[in-house]
């Protein structure tokens, strides 16, 4: 007598109908975040020529929306498990959209300075729902890691539409003309995600706890204010005291996290070695690569004299690069092993960036383009791989607070890549020796030396123009080479951590 066993079908065995569907919402917001975050560097000089920040001011302007973000990420993560992540996607889009409103007409640096801010915790509600819904939406393994390199191409994809688009904006409208665009964007995820994007919370989540929240907020903006103000003008007493009640507000949030019965970030899933190895290896690897963005717009409009539009097709390789490489590198994770494919990657960005720090004023596009195409694949195997490995280390029901990790450890590494490297090639720039009657605005910024030069003699102008430009190649140079430095050392650690890791 013989017997048939029947396949048990649970629900995550089935595929979902229109998960595709779903997916091209979620990416549509990963796009528009990543096409706000580029965008803004194009529309840097203008900014600068506009509302004249001080340098200090500038640096605030780049890097306040990812100190936001960085600082509420894992609480709307945890949030979205709990009240639903397609509710709070779509709550977030809302406000987006409206806050981009603000930005466009700011008149001060300090009114831009709030308005990016607000910005940041509108955006820190978009990027860990879009992760978590796809690890909700998609259960199939091999699935998921296609769409989650669909979603990380995409946002490397915004890397290339932010800069083409703004730099089409710029040369037609006003810079305040780059945030508006968001409008009809948010309207369309909006009324197409109500129909198509599914529900999901954790069916047992436990209490939001607000003093975990101001914890992990007050923690992340005092540790990322101390780097950055350490960074621009040394040691001093307040920094450091803010860097200290940063380092003390986490180590309470640590420590709550652990006595909870239903924390909002589970400090147990650290314990998982893969899942802390890729988690390291995102922070450390945006912190190498963020400043170079920063001000690489600034280099190819201020330096070698692009319009905006060309500055932006100048970026290209990087998102080509990073498009191509995300959606293959699941199958090269499977195929080869996940610390050759994420190690191999950040080598190959730590080697892009040591051969920038060759670049001069007149360096020809090529040297350029290849760097960024290098940058672009190595970013894209890396990170798509890291997002896999750290989303496969949890429960479904911890989706939103694993991606919030993620997520977290990308917008720290931004905020301390900006806040560090960008000092550098701050510091570095201000002490160019400058003819007399050089206005004091001329020191703080590249931009501002732009607009100083206007109402110098033209000797004059020209001699401190040149002066002020071989200084910022000189602080870029300087970056590039920390970067690198940050980059290889990484991709070593990756390999060590990420040992026996299998997607």
């Amino acid at each position: 007598m013989t017997s048939t066993l029947q396949p048990v079908i649970t629900p995550e065995a089935v595929k979902r109908p229109g998960r595709w569907l779903a997916l091209s919402v979620l990416v549509l917001a990963v796009l528009l975040v990543a096409v706000d975050a580029t965008v803004l560097g194009l529309a840097t000089p203008y900014i600068s020529e506009d509302l004249a920040p001080s340098g200090t001011q500038l640096l605030w302007i780049g890097d306040v929306y990812s100190f936001v973000i960085a600082g509420l990420l894992v609480s709307m993560g945890s949030l979205g498990d709990r009240v639903g992540r397609k509710r709070i996607l779509l709550v977030g889009a809302t406000a987006f959209g409206a806050i981009s409103v603000l930005n466009a007409y700011a008149t001060t640096p300090e009114a831009m300075i709030a308005a990016r801010a607000l910005l940041g915790v509108a955006g820190a509600t978009l990027m860990p729902a879009t992760l978590a819904l796809i690890r909700n939406i998609f259960h199939d393994p091999r699935e998921r890691s296609l769409a989650i390199g669909i979603w990380g191409a995409t946002a490397s994809a915004g890397t290339a539409v932010g800069p083409i688009t703004g730099g089409f904006l710029l040369e037609h409208f006003w810079w305040g003309s780059v945030f508006l665009i968001n409008l009809p964007v948010m309207a369309v995820l909006v009324v197409v995600g109500v129909r198509t994007l599914p529900e999901s919370r954790n069916p047992n989540p436990g209490p939001w706890d607000l003093p975990s929240v101001a914890l992990s907020l007050v923690g992340m903006i005092g540790i990322v204010y101390a780097v950055k103000e350490a960074a621009s003008h040394g040691p001093a007493w307040t920094p450091t005291a803010v860097g200290l009640l940063g380092a003390a507000a986490l180590y309470g949030f640590v420590r709550r996290q652990l006595t909870l019965p239903a924390p909002l970030l589970d400090m147990r899933l650290f314990s998982n070695r893969g899942f802390s190895g890729a988690v390291l290896a995102d922070l450390l690897t945006v912190l190498g690569m963020s400043g170079l963005v920063f001000f690489l717009s600034q280099y190819l409009q201020l330096v070698q004299g692009r319009r905006p539009l060309e500055a932006g097709l100048a970026e290209l390789p990087a998102a080509v690069g990073a498009v191509a490489a995300g959606l293959l590198a699941g199958r090269a994770a499977r195929r080869f092993s996940v610390r050759t494919v994420v190690s191999g990657g950040l080598a190959a960005i730590g080697l892009a960036l040591a051969a920038l720090t060759v670049v001069d004023r007149s360096t020809g596009y090529p040297l350029l383009g290849a760097a960024l195409l290098v940058v672009g694949v190595g970013a894209g195997l890396s990170f798509t791989v890291t997002s896999d490995v750290i989303l496969s280390s949890v429960p479904k029901e911890q989706a939103g607070a694993a991606s919030a990790v993620s997520e977290t450890a990308y917008e720290l590494g931004a905020a301390l890549g900006i806040a560090v490297l960008g000092s550098i090639v701050t510091g570095v720039y201000r002490n160019f020796t400058a003819p007399p009657g050089t206005p004091e605005s001329a020191h703080e910024s590249l931009g501002g030396a732009v607009e100083a030069a206007s109402s110098m003699p033209t000797a004059q102008a020209e001699t401190m123009l040149n002066s002020a430009r071989d200084a910022f190649v000189n602080g870029l140079t300087t970056a590039s080479g920390v970067g690198a430095a940050v980059l290889l050392t990484t991709a070593a650690t990756a390999w060590v951590l990420l040992r026996h890791q299998r997607l």
